[in-house]
Formats: C-alpha cells, structure tokens, sequence
C-alpha cells in the first residue's frame, strides 16, 4: 500500500488542492510544513493527529518543517470560534512555544522546528499592507469559511488579518525553504488556500505549492473528542498524567477503537483486520483499547512512562498497591478526593473528611466489616491512627473503601 492508499484508508485525507496529490506524495521527495500557534504551554490530544500525519509523511521521505506561531499566536486563529481568544503576551506567546517545541521534538525527533515570530517580527505595519496585504481581496477573505462564521457576531481586524499572517508563514517557507505543501486539519482549508494564493500571486501561477487536510476526529456519539471528565487531554504529562492519558485510550468504545487505531498508530492493515475481528467476536477482551493504549502512551511518553502507566492500573484494578513508589502514587491518585493533614489523624476521622462515608457509625461500621484497607493492607482496628511516617514517601497514605472507592491522606 503506498502513502496515499495509506491516507485514505485511514481516514486522514479530507480536502486536497491538487488532483495530482497522489502522484506527489507516492514519488516525490517533499517538503512541508505543519504549524501549531502556542496558546497553552503544551499541546493537547487534539493537535496529535497533525503531529503522526506528520510523521507517516516524514517515514516515507518528506522533509518537515514544524511552525511554532509564536507570531501568529500573538493573533490567535478566528477558525470556528464562538468568540475572540484572549490575546497573548510576547513573553506567554515566548514561553509557550518553549514548551511545545519539547513535545514536538518528543514525537518527530529528526524535524526543522522553527518559530513564526522571528520573521513576523521583524515586519513593520507599512511592509504589511503595501507588500503583504496588497494581495488579499477582502471579499475574499470574507468569503472564507473560517471567517464567515464569525461575521455575524463580530469579528476584529486582529483576528480578520490572521489568515494574511499564516498566509505569509506558507509563503516565506515556500520562498526560503523551498517548503512546496502544508497539511492541517480541515478546520484550516481557508489558511491553507490564502496561503496558495500568496505565492501564487508574489511567484507567478506555476508556482508548485499545495495543501491538504484530514478530518478532525469526534466521537461516534457525537461527544466531543479530547476532553475528559477532568477536562482537556494534554500531552504534557504535568498537566494529564501518563496514567491518565492511558486510561483516556483503555476506555475508548468499541464503536470508536478501530477507527483510532487507524489514525492514531502505525499499525499495518493486517494488525488491524485482526484487532477489528477481536472487537466484534470478544469485545469483553478489550484488547483493541489496550493495544491503542499502549502504542499511544509509547509515542507521546516513552517506554518507561508507559511501564509506569500499566503497572499502576494493575495495582489499582488488584488493590495491591503496595509495591507503588511515591511517583506512581501521585500519577495513579491525581484528581480523587484528597485531604491534607500536618499531624496524625484517627482513621475514623478520616473516613469522614475524605467524605467517604457520612458519619461516624457508618465508618466503624465499614472498618469492622474489613471494608477499609490502608496502603494495601486491610484495617479493623476502629482506633487506628494514620501516621506519617507509614506513608508512601512519607507524603502520601492512600485510603481504599470497598474495591474501588480510593482517596488520599496528603501529609505536610
């Protein structure tokens, strides 16, 4: 199967720009470029696909170049947004671009990084309009999918000119690069076509430039793709654990995992045939999901993270967690309910604070019935003191009721 065949059948080819894309792609040696504006410190599950797009393109031979907008994050990008962004400082814009540039270089290792703001910067306001601007018609541009939508409720001529900056991003590395293609999800065609129409316009109609999207990704359900009960999945493990983020993946529907596979692994069509087959015979095996799971947790955090990611959702899944270490504590309980303490605590009392239980005869009652466990290990003793010194690192005492309720004594 060629890199095309490949696309399609993975759902990653949505608009392209030349009917002679598949030619380009199969043959040619390109480069490309794919951008990210910094509006957060880290990337989040939402950017991801764009990044292995990248790479199953970088694996047959084309050459990256991976835009950090700290130019144009400065803007923030109007495509099908409710509302204005909240703009950025030059020192938040700065700052973030660091952080992605970490992620970036995490999964595409080999790949240019550059950063927009270097030359955006450098351009003053009448440069803007007499070299740049000059070529945009507004109808045009009004007419732009990515701002049309926007039109009604208002939009300002920071977030109108933002397609003439990412416009100029193409053009520049086209003109210094020699960066023939830019591929982003479908939400950007209207940046991806300005872009053409720049060169086009500045280096003539032969210009060999063009662009591709994929689809963005949502749930067979209709929810939104992403997002977490705690809120967004980010790839910053400081932000969403590596257990977390694994997790996320074990609990894809079965209605959904094939389809994930497909875009999110590298995983041959025969792999996948065969997973798809598990799914539909032995669902209840959930292979599918560990599978994906486990590739994804890999790529975006490496082996050792993913060891760490497997290990704790065993110990929470046995209840044996007594060969965790402080770290895996922290990753495995992130998020449940905790309570901080600077001196020992009854267990009763504890039960309580942690709102485990609501009131006092229920916690004996549970502690009598062998219903409390304290870091592993099974406690009747209705007198029991939780004492740091007993604690995981002596930071952190974790609480089991039942066989899935947990909680955390956090220890000053």
């Amino acid at each position: 199967m060629n890199l095309f065949e490949d696309l399609k059948w993975r759902g990653l080819m949505y608009q392209a720009t030349d009917p002679t894309i598949e030619q380009k792609l199969n043959e040619g040696k390109l480069t490309f470029y794919l951008g990210a504006d910094p509006t957060a410190d880290s990337l989040h599950v939402g950017h991801l696909l764009a990044y292995l797009v990248a790479k199953r393109l970088m694996d047959h031979g084309h050459q990256p170049i991976l835009v950090i907008g700290g130019g144009t994050g400065l803007v923030g990008d109007p495509s099908f947004k409710k509302s204005e962004r909240q703009l950025l400082t030059i020192e938040e814009s700065l700052s973030n671009a660091e952080g992605i540039t970490k992620q970036v270089k995490r999964i595409l290792p080999n790949a240019k990084i550059v950063n927009n703001y270097d030359w955006i910067s450098g351009l003053n306001s009448i440069e803007f309009l007499r070299d740049i601007g000059k070529h945009f018609n507004v109808t045009y541009m009004m007419n732009k999918d990515s701002v049309k939508s926007r039109i009604e409720n208002g939009i300002s001529f920071t977030e109108f000119a933002y397609q003439i900056l990412q416009a100029w991003d193409f053009e520049y590395l086209y003109a210094n690069y020699n960066c023939e293609l830019q591929i982003g999800g479908q939400d950007q065609w209207g940046n991806i076509t300005a872009g053409l129409e720049l060169i086009r316009k500045i280096h003539t109609n032969e210009a060999n430039a063009f662009g591709f999207t994929f689809p963005l990704v949502t749930k067979s359900d209709g929810t939104k793709f992403g997002k977490t009960e705690s809120g967004t999945l980010w790839l910053d493990k400081n932000r969403t654990s590596p257990y977390e983020f694994y997790q996320y993946w074990i609990n894809t529907a079965d209605s959904d995992v094939i389809n994930r596979i497909k875009q999110f692994t590298f995983l041959s069509r025969t792999e996948v045939d065969r997973l798809e087959i598990e799914v539909l015979e032995r669902p209840e095996r959930r292979e599918a999901q560990k599978v994906l799971a486990e590739e994804l947790t890999k790529i975006v955090h490496g082996e050792e993270e993913l060891k760490k990611a497997i290990k704790v959702t065993a110990a929470l899944f046995s209840g044996n967690i007594k060969d965790l270490d402080v770290e895996e504590i922290k990753m495995g309980f992130k998020g449940l309910q905790s309570h901080e303490v600077s001196d020992n605590v009854l267990l009763i009392d504890a039960l309580i604070e942690l709102k485990l239980v609501k009131s006092k005869r229920e916690a004996r009652e549970m502690i009598k019935n062998n219903a409390v466990s304290i870091n592993g290990d099974k406690v009747n003793d209705l007198e029991f003191i939780i004492q740091k010194k007993d604690a995981f690192g002596i930071k952190y005492t974790v609480i089991r009721k039942g066989k899935k309720k947990y909680a955390l004594i956090k220890h000053l």
